[in-house]
């Protein structure tokens, strides 16, 4: 079978590498090159990076919408049909209708819960107890498409989005060579049961401890490891990474033990791993002997 593939991030690569091994990958369509490191050298994606490697020609158009040199390019290809995995663009009608057999997305989240960008997080952040992956047959809304085929995974008290994402990416990459063997019908999603995860900036990562402590908790692990989950202690900027909620009353955002146990709007919250700005990621214990914080103190 003769497909394009459309991905950008780390998630999208056990899909290609499998679609590579199983098919006739003709062309590879990436997010173009950004800025990263120390020098703001431009840098190829995670994606792109893999498909030089396997062969296969990379094309990252800045846009597709309205390009019609690149959608006259993507037509002239002759494809079965073309996957996506978290492009990072949005697919115009003629891209959508090129192949024989459509587009194909790679969505980690079991539809129609959380269309959007940011699937894993929402799941982990909104307390479900399952996610998993959809394969859609794309069409011009967001995430609105026929579902073809869902496989379901629980999500554990300690599941972050890290750990959710390195177990969907292969479910995606294993759920799509079966549709694409197996062709299987199409199922329309119920729009009113549809929930949507927006997309997430830095922004996001302050902690707000006016909020009850168990949301606090799922919000330190759905934003793990990026945006992050941050508060200020003073001067200092502190990274939540992993925590507990325990009984405690106070003036939310209050230290009232030794423990640097937290007062939140419901319940407190019990820092388990933390890390200081440009310092190493460490257990609560030892942040505390290195940074003592006494109680009555106030994160904000």
């Amino acid at each position: 079978m003769k497909l394009a593939f459309f991905g950008s991030p780390d998630f999208a690569l056990p899909a290609l590498r499998a679609l590579a091994a199983a098919h006739e990958v003709a062309v590879v369509y990436a997010q173009p090159p950004k800025p990263a490191g120390r020098g703001q050298r431009e840098a190829p994606c995670a994606v792109h990076k893999v498909a030089v490697e396997l062969g296969i020609a990379v094309r990252t158009p800045q846009r597709l919408r309205g390009n019609s040199e690149e959608q006259a390019f993507f037509a002239g290809l002759g494809l079965d049909a073309a996957v996506v995995a978290a492009y990072g663009l949005i697919l115009p009608t003629a891209i959508l209708a090129a192949p024989k057999r459509g587009c194909l997305n790679i969505h980690a989240s079991l539809l129609p819960r959380w269309r959007g960008a940011a699937p894993i997080q929402a799941a982990i952040l909104a307390g479900d107890t399952e996610t998993g992956i959809t394969i859609m047959q794309m069409d011009e809304g967001l995430d609105t498409g026929a579902t073809l085929l869902r496989e379901a995974t629980p999500i554990g008290p300690a599941d972050t989005a890290e750990t959710l994402h390195d177990r969907l990416a292969p479910m995606g990459a294993e759920l799509v060579l079966r549709a694409l063997s197996e062709a299987p019908a199409g199922q329309a999603q119920d729009d009113a049961a549809s929930t949507y995860a927006p997309k997430l900036s830095r922004e996001d990562a302050r902690l707000n401890f006016l909020k009850p402590a168990a949301e606090l908790e799922r919000q330190i692990r759905a934003f793990h490891p990026w945006p992050g989950s941050l508060a200020l202690l003073g001067d200092a900027v502190i990274k939540f990474l992993a925590a507990e909620v325990v009984d405690g009353d106070g003036v939310p955002g209050t230290i009232l033990d030794e423990r640097m146990t937290i007062a939140c709007g419901e319940r407190a919250l019990r820092p388990i791993k933390l890390q200081r700005a440009g310092k190493a990621a460490m257990s609560a214990q030892d942040f505390l002997r290195g940074f003592p914080v006494a109680a009555g103190s106030k994160f904000y």
